[in-house]
């Protein structure tokens, strides 16, 4: 597994719009669907087989159901390349979201243009928008990885989370999050 950091783009930066096809229901979902009526917004770039997802999958299907009670939107994105990885293509990513039970939708960026505006570099990857779609955290879920002992429990995002809803801003400390590499189509490569 080698280990990708995430870019730690500036806080305040904007949300970047999309629309994508949401694999489960084949229905366009975008950032204002998502968003409209929230006080905050979780953007998550993951996919199906990094082995980083898969160990926080469960906490993931909590956080959603967590954040959709506080009134926050929750979306998930899988940007990889399906040429080289055919494990995370559409088909695949309904029958995933289906069987962990995804509260989110589970939306898949086909050319890249997604991960390439928010500077997503590895999954899973994070950020956290105020009210005013403005960039508040980016960074890891906590501190455990894969064959760590620490328990995977979004300590650092739910701080954030927290500390957004209460209007206290950023929290100070974020460190980046840490996964695979997003797989990028020959020529997307970001700089």
């Amino acid at each position: 597994m080698a280990l990708t950091p995430s870019s730690m783009v500036p806080l305040g930066t904007e949300a970047p719009d999309f629309s994508l096809v949401e694999p489960r229901t084949g229905h366009e979902v975008s950032l204002a669907d998502v968003s409209r009526s929230k006080d905050a917004l979780l953007v998550m770039f993951i996919c199906n087989h990094c082995p980083f997802v898969v160990h926080v999958n469960e906490e993931l299907v909590r956080l959603g159901h967590d954040l959709t009670e506080r009134n926050v939107g929750v979306v998930a994105i899988s940007s990889n390349d399906v040429e080289s990885h055919p494990q995370d293509g559409p088909e695949l990513m309904a029958e995933h979201a289906e069987q962990l039970g995804y509260p989110f939708p589970y939306l898949f960026d086909a050319d890249q243009s997604v991960a390439l505006a928010y500077s997503a570099r590895c999954t899973p990857d994070f950020f956290l928008f105020d009210r005013e779609r403005k960039l508040a955290y980016r960074g890891q879920l906590d501190s455990s990885r894969p064959g760590s002992s620490i328990p995977c429990d979004a300590q650092d995002l739910r701080a954030a989370v927290d500390a957004v809803l209460d209007g206290k801003g950023p929290v100070e400390t974020q460190r980046p999050s840490a996964g695979c590499n997003i797989k990028w189509s020959p020529g997307n490569e970001p700089e």
